[in-house]
């Protein structure tokens, strides 16, 4: 006798069997933007820099670290966000002039924790508590700074204007750096500094710009 199955028991065994794109296939969570699953490309030990590969969702080598500029955290992205015109419109709303459009990528987030977690590739809860507005060559490309779920140290900090200077600023100094060429201009500038409700707007609105994608 043959065997029926469920459609939702076939789509079950098939989906067991392939790996999730991080991008596509993983979701904010149901809490976003307060609390959120990250996807992390790279961490602070990586002397490469690691990258999704759009299409088939592993990770790629995007360029070796030429300089002794390291992620001073753990760096990733937002599953099913998009920088797009959303993004862009808002960071013309925030800044008062004209950002044509977003970067085309999924929403970057870095997520701070006292641990030493030795490789990317990983998922992780995180809690946003801002986040830097940046533009790259007239791109809108935001950071969401977030804070690793029960970390005993960094989720006592609820908003990014209760981080201590120095934490703030290296985060700052990486992000203006990390595309720079010797004797060439930087490519990133720096628009605003916001904290968490802000952070929020932008996720919200990542989120929906994934959704007209």
């Amino acid at each position: 006798m043959q065997a029926e199955f469920s459609t939702k028991e076939i789509e079950t065994t098939v989906k067991a069997q392939f790996k999730a794109h991080p991008w596509h296939g993983i979701t904010p969570g149901d809490a976003a933007p307060e609390l959120l699953t990250a996807f992390i490309e790279i961490v602070p030990s990586d002397t490469v820099k690691y990258e999704i590969d759009k299409q088939t969702g592993y990770l790629k080598i995007d360029r070796p670290q030429k300089y002794s500029n390291f992620v001073p955290a753990l760096y990733g992205f937002i599953p099913q966000t998009y920088c797009g015109d959303g993004v862009a419109q808002l960071a013309t709303d925030k800044t008062g002039r004209h950002i044509a459009e977003g970067d085309g990528d999924p929403l970057d987030i870095c997520v701070l924790s006292e641990h030493t977690i030795t490789h990317g590739d990983i998922l992780l809860q995180a809690r946003p508590i801002g986040g830097f507005r940046l533009i790259d060559r007239g791109e809108a490309d935001d950071k969401i700074i977030a804070v690793l779920k029960g970390d005993a140290m960094y989720e006592a900090y609820t908003d990014l204007d209760q981080l201590p200077e120095s934490v703030v600023d290296r985060l700052q100094h990486y992000f203006l750096t990390y595309k720079n060429l010797p004797d060439q201009p930087s490519v990133m500038e720096l628009a605003s500094i916001y904290g968490r409700e802000e952070a929020f707007e932008v996720i919200r609105t990542s989120m929906e710009d994934y959704k007209a994608l």
